[in-house]
């Protein structure tokens, strides 16, 4: 029998998330998440913010674990999760009003957080949040030593992964007409990157 999945880095991190979320994505509105991993934020987020209708989507293999998530939840404000390819031109989805990733863009690689902000563009409404949680680097360095073991531990495991430069990130984000709208800095030396569509 498949078992439920559990991630404990969002366990650890889904309540300083949540205080972020609470504040930028404050209106009602539908939430596509990118990578949904295991399903557990989108459960969480969606209990403690009922204005929200979220749209999980992640790789095929990932769908079942959060299909169960999802069942145990005790409401509807979440679809059923799409698998998602960022790679593809279109995405089927559009006019969302936030858009949430946790920790991808350091797992996957460079062409395809690319290509991830790219479709993200595609869907997001005028004025709509995308907000971008994990570790980033700035100016160039590591903000911790455990980040930069981290990337080492990334790169062995895969060399197109590893942590991302920020200045990288607003220079791509400006090309898809997105702005950076607040940087929060979240504990474990991980930051929450919000940007906002023109």
């Amino acid at each position: 029998m498949f078992e439920k999945p559990f991630a404990e880095s969002c366990e650890q991190n889904k309540q300083p998330i949540l205080e972020v979320l609470s504040k930028v994505f404050n209106e009602s509105g539908k939430v596509l998440e990118v990578g949904s991993g295991t399903g557990q934020h989108a459960v969480f987020f969606t209990q403690q913010l009922p204005h929200l209708q979220w749209y999980p989507t992640d790789v095929s293999t990932a769908l079942p674990g959060i299909r169960l998530w999802i069942k145990d939840a005790g409401h509807d404000r979440i679809e059923m999760p799409q698998e998602l390819d960022v790679n593809i031109e279109i995405w089927p989805f559009r006019n969302m009003d936030y858009v949430f990733t946790a920790n991808t863009t350091h797992i996957v690689s460079w062409s395809e957080v690319k290509s991830m902000f790219r479709g993200i563009a595609q869907v997001l409404k005028s004025g709509g949040i995308f907000c971008q949680y994990g570790p980033f680097n700035y100016n160039g360095s590591y903000t911790s030593p455990s980040n930069e073991q981290f990337d080492q531990w990334l790169k062995q495991r895969d060399s197109r992964s590893g942590i991302r430069n920020f200045e990288d990130l607003v220079l791509l984000a400006e090309k898809h007409e997105m702005i950076l709208y607040t940087d929060f800095e979240m504990p474990a030396n991980n930051h929450i990157l919000a940007w906002q569509k023109k």
